[in-house]
């Protein structure tokens, strides 16, 4: 620095310096602003640097830096107490507490030094009159730390039963330490109870619910409380993210991923703070991180993934196997230092403990987004000991075809790889290639009329014109649709002539007449053929298979028909006919036992019943259909179906309910292979479930991992632009104003591009709303500017005079900013009065007239807040005279309203009120208190009719009070 600062410059820069990030650039600062300080020759200056100093060595990962700046504050209070002011003095008693628990946290400070200090602050708590329950809270904290567990539990209650002074911590942490007193003892319901208030927002401060959140996450786990363990994980890992003092916080959500399932997760942890590796500043945080790092990587050995590449030291590259080592390795050696200087085993036994916990839940779904670790290569399952001989397999495969299970595919495979190298006879062949055509998808065309050979060929003539007919319908799915339709028409002559013949039977036929109605439906589908013959081919089949509804694969094709018919009545108009006809062919499908097969029509009856505004059908359908396909179906069909749920639930207000099937949905979809499409859709439904049930920071850590994911091509831009939107709505909950605009004014570039533009005036006037929160008043002007401008575009009287009076109330923040501040409240009241004129209706004439009277009393405010400390008594007079000209005006638009604007009128009076007291007209200020208890002399009594009252009442008698003096 190239001038000396003054002492208020210095309190002003250890201020600003005390609000930046935790970490070595801030305590750099320190130590420069303790430079400055001692150039003023003012003792208090010194004393302030070097608390200041104190305070963020305390709160990073230099904590060993705390005791040389203490030891000259101490000695600086041992020789003159009176160069302490009382906050100063009240300041060194507090850091007391932290070099007790600094202590702690360094090996090499023997134990007797650190009893010799206990007992020190004890004597000096005691001099200056405090009571002991920050000493025998410090003394808890050693005893428990080297293991006297009776000395622990004597400290511990006479901790609880000294009297709070202002010595004692914050409830907050004292709640965090007391409940890992009982979870330590693994009284985990205990820990949990006294953890409630700092959990709910009673008691907060700095680093709570910070602490409290991470250290929940082991006993909500031994509890099977996943729920909770999974929101305490997502809200409390944003806390402590970008707090660099908080490893061991930081270490338990680590260990939480590796003790959940969520190893990939884990990884991603250690990823984001390289410098907890090394960093040395506090020894036992840093044990802490090693053992969890132990934990998760032997996870990973465990799971297959030892050669996989992962975050560890900087200065080479890692795998598992060599981190689970070297992290082992170096926990055990600082939790030897400790046991050494504590004279105890109960460090190093901890440590062991802790690296060897096995997991408490397989996978708990977390809901974000992780890169999964590299897949293992695995070798083939060993044959098993006695191979089930072919016939066997044969009668399996024959029995789960006939029951149409969805297995059956693969039982033939088995019989296919049994029966390498083995004759069969025309007919088991003929199976077999219609099977294995019935899995090759549209690569199996030719195989089916290699089957239907092999059925001729087996004297079954029916049954090779339904092989026949299955691959037209794989034609017509693969463009060959016209060809498929003459084939399929023919096949169905042969089929209904053999039938009248005897030669084949019901189901062979059955199946020849589902192909054609398939077929047809397809084309109609793509529109190249006639509704009327679609469902003349659907009612054909429906009329042949139902009566014979007694043998499984007939009542599978008469349940069909239905579908196709509803689908058929869907396409026509008849929304509510086809949804009638698709519940039918579900529930015949379940009534056959066959409840895989309802699933495809379930899901469709649910988005029908959904349009329809049938919330209960479309829960139920979609209910229906995970129940009924959960078991059978692959890993994204699982995620549509949890999607389908969710959205079903979420569009009846369930969001609850709604959440935790899209959370499922986006665990399918990364099991699928699918994070990047479904899963980031998933993702994107889910935190806006969680939005609105208000769990804030559990949303906003979803969203954000669904965002990278979400495109324009897959998803749409229109998701893209929402899931920003909900974004914004969390971290404005959050306190995050800046994060909020960021991703609002990114939303509001998205949606300028689209023909509709309330979407992006709302966005840009939402960002400027954070931007003001942000204490970012020009970039918020500029953003008010833009909404301003789209607002009027759109004709949007109520957002436009909004933005004008925002841009007002900025503008009188800045110096010399009342003319602007005064134009622009100007503006917004013409605009209001204008298009209340020229409103059509009385609803809209009354809400312009509403905000009208509130920019009349905005106008008066800002006037009246414009004279400064320093303004001479005819300034003020001429502000306040010209402010309660407007706040009259206000109080005129309001009472034009009636009864619907009583609360905003009576506000506006006493209002006016205050400004007639201010200008010395008693009398004027009392008609006013009397004109609002008139007004509620007859109204409820609500709480703003109470606060109203009341208020009117101590103007009343202010003014009485003055009138007397």
């Amino acid at each position: 620095m190239s001038q000396v600062m003054d002492f208020d410059s210095l309190r002003r820069a250890m201020a600003d310096n005390y609000e930046q990030p935790e970490g070595p650039a801030r305590n750099a600062r320190a130590e420069q602003l303790l430079v400055e300080a001692e150039k003023l020759n003012i003792p208090l200056a010194v004393i302030e640097a070097l608390g200041h100093q104190l305070k963020v060595y305390n709160y990073s990962s230099e904590k060993d830096k705390m005791f040389v700046p203490f030891a000259r504050l101490l000695r600086m209070w041992d020789e003159r107490p009176e160069d302490f002011d009382a906050y100063e003095t009240h300041t060194l008693h507090w850091v007391f507490k932290w070099m007790s628990a600094g202590m702690l946290g360094q090996p090499h400070i023997p134990l007797a030094s650190m009893e010799k200090w206990l007992g020190e602050m004890e004597h000096r708590y005691r001099l200056a009159g405090h009571s002991e329950r920050a000493v025998r809270s410090a003394e808890f904290n050693i005893a428990a730390h080297v293991g006297d567990l009776e000395r622990a539990d004597r400290a511990y209650a006479a901790w609880l039963a000294a009297d709070r002074d202002d010595m004692a911590d914050c409830q907050a942490c004292e709640l965090h330490d007391q409940g890992w007193w009982q979870a330590h003892k693994r009284d985990d319901e205990q820990a949990l109870h006294l953890w409630r208030p700092v959990l709910e927002g009673e008691h907060v401060c700095a680093h709570e619910p910070h602490a409290v959140l991470a250290s929940s996450l082991l006993p909500l786990l031994r509890l099977g409380r996943l729920d909770e363990a999974r929101a305490h994980h997502l809200r409390g890992f944003r806390l402590v993210r970008a707090m660099e003092s908080m490893r061991s916080a930081y270490a338990d959500h680590v260990e939480f991923c590796a003790l959940s399932g969520n190893e990939a997760r884990g990884l991603e942890l250690l990823a984001e703070r390289p410098a907890y590796f090394t960093g040395s500043g506090e020894p036992r945080s840093k044990l802490d991180f090693l053992a969890v790092t132990a934990l998760l990587m032997d996870r990973l050995v465990e799971r297959g993934f030892a050669d996989q590449a992962v975050p560890g030291p900087a200065g080479r590259e890692w795998t598992a196997r060599e981190l689970a080592v070297h992290a082992r390795e170096e926990a055990l050696a600082f939790a030897a230092r400790f046991d050494a200087r504590n004279g105890t085993s109960y460090v190093s036994e901890g440590t062991r403990e802790r690296m060897d916990r096995r997991p408490l839940v397989e996978r708990l779904p977390l809901g974000v987004r992780t890169a999964r670790p590299a897949p293992v290569p695995t070798p083939p399952p060993a044959a098993p000991a006695q191979e089930r001989d072919l016939p066997d397999l044969l009668a399996e495969a024959r029995r789960l075809s006939r029951a149409l299970h969805p297995g059956s595919l693969d039982a033939w495979a088995a019989v296919a790889r049994a029966a390498e190298g083995r004759e069969l006879d025309v007919r088991d062949r003929a199976d077999l290639v219609d099977h294995e055509a019935m899995s090759r998808g549209p690569e199996g065309v030719e195989l089916f009329e290699r089957a239907a050979e092999l059925y001729a060929e087996a004297g079954d003539p029916g049954e090779a014109l339904a092989a026949r007919a299955r691959g037209a319908f794989v034609r017509a799915l693969t463009g060959q649709a016209v060809e498929a339709l003459e084939t399929v028409t023919g096949l169905r002559e042969q089929a209904l002539a053999l039938f009248e013949a005897d030669r084949t039977g019901v189901r062979q036929t059955a199946s020849v007449l589902v192909g054609r109605a398939r077929i047809l439906t397809h084309r109609l589908r793509e529109g190249e053929a006639s509704a009327a013959a679609a469902e003349e081919a659907a009612r054909e089949l429906l009329a042949f298979a139902g009566p014979h509804t007694a043998e499984v694969r007939l009542a599978y094709r008469a349940a069909e028909a239905k579908a196709l018919l509803g689908e058929l009545a869907v396409h026509a108009g008849d929304v509510e006919g086809g949804a009638r006809l698709l519940a039918q062919a579900a529930e015949e499908y379940v009534a056959a036992g066959l409840p895989w097969f309802a699933v495809e029509h379930e899901v469709r009856l649910s988005r029908i019943s959904r349009q329809l505004g049938d919330a209960e059908t479309a829960q139920d359908a979609a209910g229906a259909a995970l129940e009924h396909g959960r078991d059978h179906l692959e890993p994204a069909v699982q995620a549509q179906l949890r999607l389908e749920l969710a959205e079903a639930l979420g569009a009846s207000g369930a969001f609850a309910q709604a959440a935790e099937h899209a959370l499922e949905a986006a665990h399918w979809a990364d099991e699928a292979g699918e994070a990047t499409t479904l899963g980031a859709w998933a993702r994107h439904q889910l935190g806006g479930f969680l939005l609105r049930e208000g769990r804030f920071a559990e949303a906003a850590e979803v969203l954000e991992s669904a965002l990278p994911d979400l495109t324009a091509e897959t998803h749409g831009d229109g998701a893209i632009v929402q899931t920003q939107w909900w974004l914004g709505d969390c971290l404005t909950e959050l306190g995050e104003h800046r994060a909020a605009a960021e991703q609002w004014l990114r939303a509001a570039e998205l949606a300028r591009h689209w023909p509709e533009q309330r979407d992006h005036a709302m966005l840009a006037h939402l960002a400027a709303e954070a931007l003001g929160r942000a204490e970012l008043p020009a970039e918020a002007d500029r953003a008010y500017a833009r909404a301003v401008d789209l607002w009027r575009e759109l004709g949007n009287t109520h957002g436009l005079v909004r933005g004008l009076r925002a841009r007002a109330w900025l503008a009188a923040d800045e110096d010399a900013g009342l003319g602007a501040a005064r134009e622009l409240m100007a503006e917004a009241a013409r605009e209001c009065a204008s298009a209340a004129a020229a409103a059509e209706d009385t609803e809209a004439r009354d809400r312009l007239t509403g905000e009208l009277g509130h920019s009349q009393r905005q106008f008066g405010e800002v006037i009246a807040r414009s004279v400064g400390d320093g303004a001479d008594e005819e300034a003020v007079r001429t502000a306040f005279t010209e402010a309660l000209t407007h706040i009259t005006e206000a109080i005129a638009a309001f009472a034009s309203l009636g009864a619907d604007a009583l609360d905003a009128r009576t506000g506006a009076e006493l209002a006016a009120g205050r400004l007639e007291a201010d200008l010395g007209r008693p009398d004027a200020a009392s008609a006013r208190a009397r004109a609002v208890l008139s007004a509620y002399e007859n109204a409820d009594g609500d709480e703003t009719a109470r606060a109203r009252r009341a208020e009117a009442e101590r103007m009343l008698e202010l003014m009485q009070a003055n009138r007397q003096r």
